[in-house]
């Protein structure tokens, strides 16, 4: 049971079970997204005496905090005591596409440590800063994050998410063709 834990799951399992709790979560009048909790976190800390924005009913969204608690803790438990150390087993011409961009040597993991393990300097600062505010402003302007489109909106047939799914497949095309050899 342990070994089948270690392994990444197949789409056939893991899509149905995503499929599942969708259902569980829309059956009860419920959304998923990530990007709702800023919001909910800055209610709970007083946010709404100076934007109406912050003004709402967070108890209702104690439940998608725990999401986000559960998230961090699944991930933790699941680097430091489910897996086995394995470098993961990506398509090799994205391994090499990333050798030619200069972004990764050898791959070491899922994340490239070029991009996602920070070193101090000013350039990578700047790049996570202006990465991370883009992120934020793109979500506030889609109406949410990758996950809460992706996932809940396309289960709900929601035309915006559709187009917010799409914007998010036409920007990663774009930053890893045009930007990417540009900043590396």
């Amino acid at each position: 049971m342990y070994e089948i834990i270690q392994k990444p799951w197949p789409w056939y399992i893991s899509g149905p079970l995503i499929a599942l709790i969708m259902f569980l979560l829309l059956k009860q009048g419920k959304n998923f997204g990530m990007s709702n909790n800023l919001r909910t976190m800055c209610s709970i800390a007083g946010a709404g005496k100076t934007s109406s924005f912050f003004r709402f009913d967070w108890k209702s969204q104690i439940w998608n905090l725990l999401v986000v608690l559960g998230t961090i803790i699944g991930g933790f438990i699941a680097h430091f005591y489910l897996s086995d150390g394995s470098t993961p087993d990506i398509n090799s011409k994205s391994v090499l596409d990333l050798q030619s961009l200069g972004i990764i040597e050898n791959l070491q993991g899922y994340m490239p440590d070029r991009l996602f393990l920070f070193d101090g300097s000013l350039f990578q600062f700047l790049l996570l800063s202006i990465g991370g505010l883009l992120i934020g402003f793109g979500t506030r302007c889609a109406g949410g994050c990758s996950s809460g489109h992706a996932i809940s909106g396309l289960s709900n047939f929601q035309l915006p998410s559709l187009i917010a799914v799409i914007g998010f497949f036409m920007g990663g095309i774009i930053m890893v063709q045009f930007i990417f050899p540009l900043i590396f």
